[in-house]
């Protein structure tokens, strides 16, 4: 081949755009991380400032943290949220648990979806997001209050757990960006401002994207529905965290909630939690606020009640006011003891519980649902 001959210059042209591609992709790529770098300081700062605030109310023997416009935070939850990587070999590092060969959720969690696939049962995990990641500017200095744009998720290593545990075939329901995208509903905020649990109509939003997400399953469509009325109410509560913060001059918080029963809007009759129901609701006292009545606030108005009017029949609820990681399980292990038949109808478990609790909980132990 001649120098100089078309064929060359062809070549030699086609060389030349590849190169330029190929700088137009490290270009982008520099602009990428350098804007994910730029994004990552500021969440960075807050993530500092949570730990840094944590450590404070610890100190100061206090569960409570002051925000912006009267919202209260958990101590616990923050640290939580800047405690880093919670699963693997950093576990032990950060974990409450009592021993450190309890403290990974992981392999609990792993262990608890092969049981229940084993028999034929499903796992809907439902993690409720922290107050401070939907709210992180109603805290942190670091960040410009905002009612218009939700902020970006802080939650990174949630995000990447809940990544690993759908790798091992386990649905999670990440409720997150949802909350986020809702944080100024017309029915209230999916959270209290004065108490460490979701809101009432939290309780509703949450109900609702649990049956947006296992609609379609032919166990579901075969089972009779019921129909049951709703109501909304406002009412006071005296929230946990306006109780510790002990101060009487902050007024108390009124919010809506949805009740739910039969008969009469003005004289509804309570939705009874099912024992033979396929459905069932397992966890900490996220399913008991504003269903089970005295400390848990107000009655039938709370996730199971909201669950039933979603789905049409009531679900089985084991729900414990402590700790939704082991003790919960250990809850389905007693049914199953005391009724050898306890599972046989049984098709999902809707494990929903504070995401504080992968750090904050004694120990994620495994537990047989058979004796």
């Amino acid at each position: 081949m001649r120098r100089g001959s078309p064929l060359k210059r062809v070549h030699t042209k086609m060389k030349r755009e590849r190169f330029s591609v190929l700088l137009a992709g490290i270009g982008f790529w520099i602009i990428a991380v350098t804007s994910l770098a730029a994004e990552a300081e500021p969440v960075r700062k807050v993530i500092d400032q949570y730990a840094t605030l944590a450590r404070s109310a610890e100190q100061q023997g206090t569960i409570t943290v002051p925000g912006k416009e009267g919202w209260l935070f958990f101590g616990p939850e923050l640290r939580f949220v800047s405690a880093g990587p919670f699963w693997g070999p950093a576990a032990a590092k950060v974990s409450r648990a009592t021993k450190p060969e309890f403290a990974d959720p992981l392999l609990a969690i792993v262990d608890f979806h092969r049981q229940l696939k084993k028999m034929g049962v499903e796992l809907l995990m439902v993690p409720v997001p922290p107050k401070s990641v939907v709210y992180p500017d109603f805290l942190s200095d670091q960040l410009t209050l905002s009612r218009e744009n939700p902020p970006v998720r802080i939650d990174t290593e949630s995000q990447a757990f809940y990544q690993l545990l759908q790798k091992e075939g386990i649905r999670v329901l990440d409720l997150t960006s949802f909350f986020l995208a809702n944080r100024f509903h017309r029915e209230g905020a999916p959270f209290c401002k004065q108490d460490t649990h979701w809101s009432g109509n939290g309780c509703v939003l949450a109900a609702r994207k649990i049956r947006e997400e296992i609609e379609g399953r032919p166990w579901l469509k075969a089972i009779p529905k019921s129909t049951y009325r709703s109501a909304w109410k406002s009412l006071p509560i005296a929230g946990d965290l306006w109780k510790a913060l002990g101060e009487k001059g902050v007024i108390q918080e009124i919010l809506s909630v949805r009740q739910v029963g039969t008969g009469s809007v003005g004289a509804l009759t309570s939705v009874a939690p099912d024992q033979k129901s396929p459905v069932i609701l397992v966890g900490d006292s996220h399913n008991l606020v504003f269903h089970a009545g005295e400390d848990m606030l107000t009655r039938d108005a709370g996730l199971p009640d909201q669950l039933a009017l979603e789905l049409g029949f009531p679900v089985d609820l084991a729900a414990v006011r402590g700790s939704g990681a082991t003790p919960a399980r250990v809850n389905l292990l007693r049914r199953a003891q005391r009724d050898p038949n306890y599972w046989m109808k049984k098709k999902l478990v809707i494990w929903c519980f504070a995401s504080r609790e992968f750090t904050q909980s004694d120990g994620w132990k495994k537990v047989p649902l058979l004796p």
